[in-house]
């Protein structure tokens, strides 16, 4: 997802583009849908051809992208970000029998062939890489973790914890659920609720959140001894969606005693990791700050800095059509979350 603070409002645009990470002109910039439509599996050392080496960096290829998209937005552009984004290096197979063919329809490709495309495709190497296992049973107590296929934290009912995958072993997360009357008819969405160091900006206190956001309440004198998080998804869905919910969650400063147990109900998997919620921090104040004519041009001054973070399960009664949560007026549609069983 692609977020950019343009003049006085936030456009959120959905990325799913490829380009070529080699620099040559007999093959394509792009693979166009062919990512998207057909089945991609990993490359193995058992794999034979011969593999080129990317030749430019990712970051490179991002700056393309923002360039690109750049292009299509009103000036100035005072912030962007890129949330959720997965990165792939694709490999699409190609030959050479005179001209060069592509592989996947059998056909010659349209491009011409360089002259030194032999010593090219000489150039490239074998593929090394191999897949490493974590093991699923509970660090802590040998018990067989829990988790969906897509999901980036594995939760032990045995001893009540959870995990995330670390460079080489699981660790642990700290949690804590919004408890609800009944579990019936329950389930639980995945938040990231996490505190800051901010600079440029007095936001420290729920207090400094009503003046900054101009929400149309009086300050309490208690709310100075509030401190501000930032709240943030769990979870990916629609950028139109996204950047509301977060806005909406921020705003309404949850302040709910928090237990520190697995909920007995259905959980949606955590799908965004919180490094990736950290990106988009600056795109949740700038969706709130006023007035936009005049912060807009002041964010790249704004510094905030991560101090520490807490998954948060948040309660959502299911209906026909939507999940509700009743005390933050949040509501969102089923179909623009994954079907999964439990919906």
């Amino acid at each position: 997802m692609l977020f950019s603070c343009v003049s006085d409002a936030v456009r959120e645009k959905f990325i799913d583009v490829s380009h070529q990470a080699i620099e040559s002109t007999c093959f394509p910039h792009s693979l166009g849908f062919r990512s998207q439509t057909l089945k991609l599996r990993f490359v193995s050392p058992e794999d034979e051809g011969s593999f080129l080496p990317p030749r430019q960096s990712f970051g490179r290829v991002l700056q393309n992208f923002e360039e690109r998209f750049q292009s299509q937005l009103p000036k100035p552009v005072y912030y962007q970000a890129h949330i959720g984004e997965n990165v792939s290096l694709i490999y699409a197979p190609y030959y050479l029998e005179g001209r060069l063919y592509d592989a996947v329809l059998n056909e010659p490709t349209a491009k011409e062939v360089p002259e030194d495309i032999e010593n090219m495709m000489a150039g490239g190497t074998r593929p090394n890489w191999h897949l490493e296992f974590l093991s699923t049973l509970c660090p802590n107590c040998g018990w067989d973790l829990e988790g969906e296929k897509d999901s980036l934290v594995l939760l032990c009912r045995n001893c009540n914890s959870a995990w995330q995958p670390g460079k080489d072993r699981l660790q642990r997360l700290k949690f804590g659920q919004i408890a609800a009357a009944d579990d019936q008819n329950i389930i639980y969405l995945p938040f990231w609720r996490i505190k800051t160091d901010i600079t440029g900006i007095n936001l420290d206190s729920y207090a400094d959140l009503v003046k900054v956001a101009n929400l149309p309440r009086v300050v309490q004198d208690h709310w100075h001894g509030i401190h501000f998080c930032f709240w943030s998804l769990g979870f990916k869905i629609r950028p139109q969606t996204f950047l509301p919910l977060m806005t909406r969650v921020t705003l309404s400063q949850p302040q709910e005693p928090l237990v520190a147990e697995l909920p007995n109900g259905d959980l949606y998997p955590v799908t965004l990791p919180v490094e990736e919620a950290v990106e988009g921090l600056k795109i949740t104040l700038a969706n709130f700050i006023v007035p936009r004519n005049v912060q807009f041009p002041r964010l790249h001054e704004i510094k905030i800095t991560p101090k520490s973070y807490l998954l948060v399960y948040v309660p959502f009664i299911k209906d026909h059509h939507n999940l509700t949560q009743p005390l933050f007026k949040l509501s969102i549609l089923k179909n623009q979350l994954k079907l999964a069983k439990n919906l």
